[in-house]
């Protein structure tokens, strides 16, 4: 059989694909602006088939209806990266979450730790010989369908055909829904409405561009770069458009790139690894994001056991990867994914960028972030992390850390150098209190 007769064969509707999944199973579900909204659609509304499905993914940006009150007994999530969507859910009681290294995520599906009885995924259309393309979300998306018993795929025009290591054929899908839909992009930033929320607001972009003139300090011609989604990242691009052949490996990336790219910063050119390739495991951004990397040769998707592996991020040289995070003690230590005791979100690929910019040959890894939260009433940097926080980069793995008051290189310096340089990227509103508690802390 020819892949257009099984092609054809295959074809159903998303209601009929969804009677696939049965109680008890584990369904992973694609990532973040890739996950298939009709195929999810189409199993919430079976949910009175169901007994405990678990449901497995990173972010999800789309609603997620599974994760409401009344879904309980129905679906569990268990969620690898907490968001909007699910934290209360995850913090309630009613989901899950799972720690885990991003790049560690497809062991966890491929060695029986957590096997995949169904996958669902969209995918582009075939091309010539019968593969598609996961398109913006290859990530652990492809490792979990190549390890599930089932796959259940949204074939959707929109979706598009990326090239790299992000091809599926036709032979391994079981079910196909052909259904075309917008693919979710990312919106609008809420405007401010009081006075007071339009002085945090001007306060926040004032730090925000500063951050991001401090870490273009430390980005040299020629480095090859992960930059993530947000305001940060968005600012320090806004910085970077005189430097000179700088390159990408990076878990993800947003428009902000294509700008670079276009403008010529962005070249490869001294990559010495994937030279002249942008490579990334999924993308977030809009349709301009979209069309550009539609069979674009000079961008490369890959799974995230390849892009996140630190042994391949080392690989390039002169490797600068920039991450955020919540709050930071004055030894160093590091909480990006708990407020407190609360799962915020996860670890996603930090710790995989710093520790494989560390065996970069010139590497560094940044960690930015504003000096305060919630309108500059706490400091993030802080004698101990919060009572029940979870320490995401350890001490050891940290190199710059950066705010909008400066930059502080803590390697190789002791405990006391590292809490001096900290406090001295802090609010200025709170260094005499850091000072005062360090003084407690008989650091030496």
């Amino acid at each position: 059989m020819n892949w257009k007769e099984d092609y054809k064969k295959k074809l159903t509707t998303a209601a009929e694909a969804v009677k696939a999944i049965k109680s008890g199973d584990r369904v992973v579900v694609g990532h973040a602006y890739g996950q298939p909204q009709h195929l999810v659609d189409a199993m919430v509304a079976n949910k009175d088939a169901y007994e405990n499905v678990e449901i497995l993914h990173m972010v999800s940006i789309s609603p997620a209806p599974y994760c409401q009150p009344e879904m309980q007994g129905h679906f569990i999530h268990n969620s690898f990266f907490v968001g909007v969507n699910s934290r209360d859910a995850v913090n309630e009681g009613r989901a899950k979450y799972t720690p885990c290294f991003f790049h560690e995520l497809p062991r966890l599906f491929t060695n029986g730790v957590l096997p995949v009885d169904v996958t669902m995924c969209q995918l582009s259309p075939p091309d010539e010989n019968g593969n598609c393309s996961f398109g913006i979300s290859v990530d652990y998306t492809k490792p979990a369908a190549e390890a599930s018993k089932i796959v259940i795929a949204q074939i959707n025009e929109q979706m598009p055909r990326t090239l790299g290591d992000s091809f599926i054929p036709v032979s391994q899908l079981d079910y196909i829904v052909e259904y075309n839909e917008p693919l979710l992009e990312l919106g609008a930033v809420k405007q401010a409405s009081t006075e007071v929320e339009k002085e945090q607001y001007v306060a926040r972009i004032v730090a925000e561009m500063e951050i991001g003139a401090n870490c273009a300090q430390l980005i040299d011609d020629g480095a090859c770069l992960q930059l993530g989604i947000g305001a940060i990242p968005d600012a320090v691009v806004s910085f970077l458009t005189e430097k000179k052949d700088l390159g990408i490996h990076t878990e993800m990336f947003s428009d902000g790139v294509v700008d670079l790219i276009e403008k010529g910063v962005v070249t490869g050119a001294r990559k010495n690894f994937n030279p002249k390739k942008a490579v990334a495991n999924f993308l977030m951004g809009t349709r301009r994001l979209y069309d550009f990397v539609h069979d674009n040769p000079s961008v490369e998707m890959h799974p995230v056991n390849y892009t996140n592996d630190p042994c391949i991020i080392g690989q390039n040289d002169n490797m600068v990867a920039i991450n955020s995070c919540l709050q930071v003690d004055l030894l160093g230590q590091v909480a990006s994914d708990t407020i407190g005791s609360v799962q915020f979100a996860g670890v996603g690929g930090q710790v995989d960028f710093i520790r494989g910019a560390s065996r970069s040959k010139g590497g560094k890894s940044i960690l930015a972030f504003p000096s305060t939260a919630r309108g500059g009433k706490y400091s993030r940097v802080v004698p101990r992390l919060d009572a029940g926080a979870a320490v995401t980069t350890s001490r050891n793995d940290v190199h710059y850390l950066v705010t909008e008051h400066g930059i502080a290189d803590l390697r190789g310096k002791s405990l006391r150098e590292r809490a001096d340089a900290l406090i001295n990227i802090a609010h200025p509103d709170f260094r005499e209190q850091l000072m005062k508690e360090l003084g407690e802390m008989h650091l030496f």
